[in-house]
This record gives structure tokens, sequence and C-alpha cells, in this order.
């Protein structure tokens, strides 16, 4: 590290950042990682009055734009704004490629898996995945076996989370195969950031992600059925009281289709209609948001009020298409998760690209015994729950939580996973007037088309703002910031160091720019 660079983090907004033991993701031993460099510079030289500014412009952005989640169960309100921090997360564009094509592989392989498990069996006949382990499963659908789906593609839009362990490695976390959410959070963060912060873009080669929605809505047309050269397109949401409306208000708009509630759309004749001013329309794809049990009170739960009686037959006679298709949640499963790596060697024939974590599964009597025993040593989530519930954290748990979740465990073993607690990557965070480390994930979002499989460059990265959290679910009071993938590499390839003191004179920093876009953010 410079002199200069020594200064920088010795004074202002760096002053006492301290990586804690944990792999951070702008700094190694040297000081600022390669890719940072521009950024560590702009940001090292704000004080804390100018990065303030920043913040506060940022949260009125937010309770103007209604960008606002819902917590369950919370007395103080169901809205809340949706907590942003404003240094992204850069990823140079050597760990991107890498990425991408780790990500396809698994989703090709968890499509198959899908196929597979409907159709033929294949993979459970010569006992690659246990049989019982995935009929027995709650989002198995067996009234879909031999049901067939366009182009046998059962996941168009898959978010899977990834972290980083001590030493950098990305480790799969969980897939988000049924309704995955998160993505308006992706797009705003990025639009928040080009308002507040707009000459770091100009300091910064940073790949563009607004062509998100573009591509869903194309890969959504093209599950129309044959013959629907102009197809109807619409999101079914659960309602405003769901913890994503805004995503799906969002979402619709972005695209230019209807919202719907599964009061606007009936059905008649197996064919999907929806209710307009001008009479009735036919709808031909359907980007559903809506669970499988709340989907179609005829064929699932009989109280739901929030699905179309009808739809599920229409979907199976193919007067209908659905994103993504019913009984993708088996693909999803926390205990399926520790077989994907077998499916990718089964069915491409490939090793696979991206580690996964190590998983204790609860029907098997020896894990489960370890689970139990271990608890207070273990993360034990349920196997079907998401956005942070059914899970105990057990090295900050209590002793009477973790009796109390283990007796859970017992009572029902099927339901649940235990995996050591891995050190989360961290992150510098705005906090007290300086940065701080705290622990960050990434979900990327993958869109599979008839053609091919496509990853915006970025994703939503995660953030554990809680000092001291591992958990970065909105739920549980985490937030996000922006994801930036560069266009070019400036950096070396992953888990290897550099310091900053070997850098060309091209690729040394410029100053801070108060240009007049940063004086008008401001």
């Amino acid at each position: 590290m410079n002199q200069e660079q020594i200064q920088t983090l010795q004074a202002g907004l760096f002053a006492g950042y301290d990586t804690g033991g944990f792999f951070d993701e702008m700094f190694d031993a040297n000081g600022p990682r390669l890719h940072y460099a521009n950024l560590f510079r702009t940001l090292g030289n704000l004080t804390a009055e100018e990065f303030r500014a920043r913040c506060e412009l940022a949260d009125l952005t937010l309770v103007n734009q209604g960008i606002t989640f819902t917590v369950y169960g919370d007395n103080k309100g169901v809205e809340k704004p949706f907590p942003i921090d404003l240094v992204p997360r850069v990823i140079p564009a050597n760990e991107w490629e890498f990425l991408e094509k780790a990500l396809a592989q698994r989703v090709r392989a968890l499509n198959l898996f899908l196929h597979d498990v409907y159709h033929d069996g294949k993979i459970l006949k010569d006992g690659v995945v246990p049989r019982d382990l995935v009929v027995n499963a709650p989002n198995y659908r067996r009234s879909f076996v031999g049901a067939n789906v366009p182009g046998d593609i059962y996941v168009h839009i898959c978010g899977t989370d990834l972290i980083r362990d001590l030493d950098g490695t990305y480790r799969v976390l969980e897939d988000n195969c049924r309704t995955p959410s998160g993505v308006s959070y992706m797009l705003e963060n990025r639009m928040i950031l080009m308002r507040v912060f707009p000459s770091l873009f100009g300091e910064n080669r940073v790949r563009p992600i607004d062509t998100y929605t573009a591509q869903l809505l194309h890969n959504l047309r093209q599950l129309a059925p044959i013959g629907r050269d102009e197809p109807t397109v619409v999101l079914l949401t659960p309602g405003v009281y769901n913890s994503a409306y805004f995503e799906h208000s969002f979402l619709a708009q972005q695209m230019g289709i209807e919202l719907v509630e599964g009061r606007d759309l009936f059905v008649d004749d197996n064919t999907v209609f929806m209710k307009t001013t001008r009479g009735p329309k036919r709808v031909d794809v359907v980007y559903r948001r809506v669970d499988d049990d709340f989907l179609d009170p005829l064929v699932f739960r009989s109280d739901s009020a929030l699905g179309v009686p009808g739809l599920v037959n229409s979907y199976r006679t193919g007067n209908v298409s659905l994103a993504n298709g019913i009984g993708t949640g088996v693909a999803d499963d926390k205990a399926v998760y520790p077989y994907v790596p077998a499916m990718i060697r089964y069915y491409l024939d490939q090793e696979p690209m991206l580690e996964q974590v190590t998983t204790y599964m609860g029907w098997k009597p020896d894990d489960l015994e370890y689970i139990c025993e271990h608890a207070h040593e273990l993360v034990i989530k349920a196997t079907n729950e998401s956005g942070g519930y059914g899970m105990l954290m057990g090295p900050q748990a209590t002793k009477a939580e973790v009796k109390e979740f283990v007796a859970s465990v017992r009572e029902n073993p099927r339901g649940y996973i235990g995996q050591p607690l891995i050190s989360l990557s961290r992150s510098p965070c705005f906090f007290d007037g300086g940065f701080q480390g705290r622990h960050v994930d990434l979900r990327p979002y993958i869109l599979c088309g008839k053609d091919n499989v496509t990853i915006v460059p970025g994703g939503l990265t995660r953030v554990a703002l809680r000092k001291g959290s591992y958990v970065v679910n909105s739920s549980q009071g985490g937030g996000s910031k922006d994801t930036w993938v560069l266009a070019e590499n400036q950096a070396a390839p992953m888990k290897q160091s550099q310091s900053m003191d070997g850098m060309s004179q091209s690729q040394q920093l410029t100053p801070l720019q108060n240009d007049a876009q940063d004086q008008e953010a401001q």
C-alpha cells in the first residue's frame, strides 16, 4: 500500500476500518483490491456530512417511490422502506464470467431434474437421488407427473443465493425456483445510486442491468401457446398485503403488462380470460407470483381466494403457460439441495463449477444425531421455509432456543437440515459517520428462455445490517446494496491477493471529481 492510500485509510470515512478476520470484498491484506481502486479513492475523500447528505437523498427517493417490503407479524406497521447502503459491491469481469457459466450449468441441471422427476424418473430409478426424498417432498406435485410444459422448461426465473467463505470461495447457499423475489430492489438500487452518486459511473466502467425486464418479457412471450402471435402476458399477484407487492407492481409496470389478482381472471372452456372494461380478453401467459398451494382452489387449497378456479386444467391442456411452472418447489427443497452436484454430473456429464455448503440431512439417522448434538454450532433450517423464517443460528442462540428447536427437528426430521456457520464475506457499509464491515450474500437472477440462459451482470447483494448478524433477509433486519460488474478486468484471479503498490501509472486513481452532477445530487 502506498503512502497516499495509507493516509486515506487513516483518515476520513475508512478511519479505523477493520476486516475482523473475515474475507472482505473491498480489502485484502495489502489494502484495497484492484477492482475497488477508483471507488476507494472517491469514497475516501468524502466527509461524513457529504456521504450522509447522499444517504438522506436516497432515503427520500425510497419514500417517494414507495420502495417497501412487508414484515409479517410486526406490530409496528406493515410497510417498511427497504434499507439501501450506498457503497456498491464490485465484481471484476473475470469473476463474473466464471459465475455466469457456473450458474447456467446449475439451472440447466435443475430443469433437467424437474422434467425427469415428472416424467421417466431415471435419476430416481438409478438411485442418484433417493426416491422417497423427492416423491414425499411437500412441493412435489403428483398430479403433474406426465404433464408437459413449453420447451421442457420449468424454472424460467431462478434466484440462486451465493456466499463467499473465509478464503473468498463462492458457494451456493440455496436455489429459489418457485417465485424468487428481490429483482426490483436490484434495479432500484442501481437507479438510486446513479442519482445520488452520478460521478461514480463516470469513473468506473459498470455493466448495465436495465435489460432485465425486456429479456424477461421476451422469454415470457415465447411461452405462449402455438398460434398466439400477439400473446397477452399478465403478472398474477396475491395482492397488496403480500410482502413483495411493490416488486409485482414494479415489474408489471416496467414490462407494460397487466398486474392482476385471482379475482381479475376466470376460466371458460379451459381458456383463461381477464376481465376488462371492454369485456373478456384471453390470457396466454401468466407470470405468477402466487405459490402452488394457492393457485387453483379446485386442485390445491380449496379455501384459497388468491388463485383462479380452473387455471391448472387450462395449464395442463396447453391453453395457458405459467412461469414458473407448477411443482418447481421440489428442486429448491433444502433436503434436495445436497444432490444438485450429483444432478450436474448425471445430466450434463460435467463437474459442478460451484461448490456448496456441507449439509447434514435430518432424514438420515446419523445426520440427525449430529444435528441434535451439535445444534449450538450449526445453522439449522426448515427445508421449505424462506425469508429467514424457520431457522436457528445455533452459535448465536440461547440454550432454551436450541433445546426448543432440537425438539422440532426430532419431531419432523425430514423437514430440517443442518449446516456449519459459514463466515460470510463482508463489505463496507455506512454507520455512525464512517464505514464498518457487514456480512453480505449475492442473489443473481437467471432467466431461462427457449434458446438460452441469460443472467444480468450483477444481482441483489443483501446485507446483514445488524452488527455481528449473519442473516441478510429483509424480514430479519437486512438491507441491500448495488452490485457492480465491471466491463473489463482490473483484478487478479479469485483468491489471489495483490498489492496496489504495483499499479501502473495508467491504473492510478484520479482525484475526486466534484462535477456539476455531484453538486446537483447533494
